[in-house]
């Protein structure tokens, strides 16, 4: 998978207004969402419900909750946790970083904080996962490593690592690196 496509993986906010009428939409109103691929890249339509048309669903589409942004609050130093680390990863657009992206989306899905929408299949064949935030109904789109389960450990150990956590397993010094290290 080619940097280009890459890309394409942001993370998606819902619109505060309708994108066909502008229609201003009102806190916990019912809206649809749906995700189209327009010049080469996923795009997020919002659309209240009278202008919602079934006939076009685009790729993908579901329906959804328009939620008002809470004030912006002071930023506290804080330690890492699995949301930022996320959109840290998601915004570097690394392909070595898909496993401990899949990894903490998965985490973020069973805390029920995102929910799944869809599942596609990219042109390279792959699984692109596609997430909507609970709160911020931000959509995230996430390529599905496929990891096997004798991978799992270290991705999940690569993961508590970013998380700001200590390995289960921390490397051994032997006594000749020791003296090594010494000398």
């Amino acid at each position: 998978m080619g940097r280009e496509s890459i890309e394409n993986w942001r993370v998606q906010k819902c619109a505060k207004a309708c994108t066909k009428c502008e229609k201003v939409f009102a806190d916990k109103e019912k809206l649809f969402s749906k995700l189209m691929f327009d010049d080469g890249e996923y795009v997020r339509r919002d659309l209240c419900k009278e202008c919602w048309d079934k006939k076009d669903p685009g790729l993908s589409s579901w329906k959804t909750t328009y939620v008002e942004p809470p004030p912006p609050q002071e930023e506290a130093v804080k330690k890492e946790n699995a949301e930022s680390l996320l959109r840290k990863l998601i915004a570097k657009e690394n392909e070595e970083d898909l496993n401990a992206i899949f990894i903490l989306t998965v985490m973020l899905e069973r805390k029920k904080i995102l929910v799944e929408r869809d599942v596609q299949t990219t042109e390279d064949k792959r699984k692109l996962r596609i997430y909507e935030h609970k709160k911020t109904n931000e959509t995230f789109m996430v390529i599905d490593p496929e990891l096997k389960l004798d991978e799992l450990e270290s991705v999940q150990e690569e993961v508590v690592v970013l998380l700001g956590g200590q390995p289960r397993n921390p490397p051994v010094e032997t006594d000749v690196e020791a003296r090594a290290d010494a000398g």
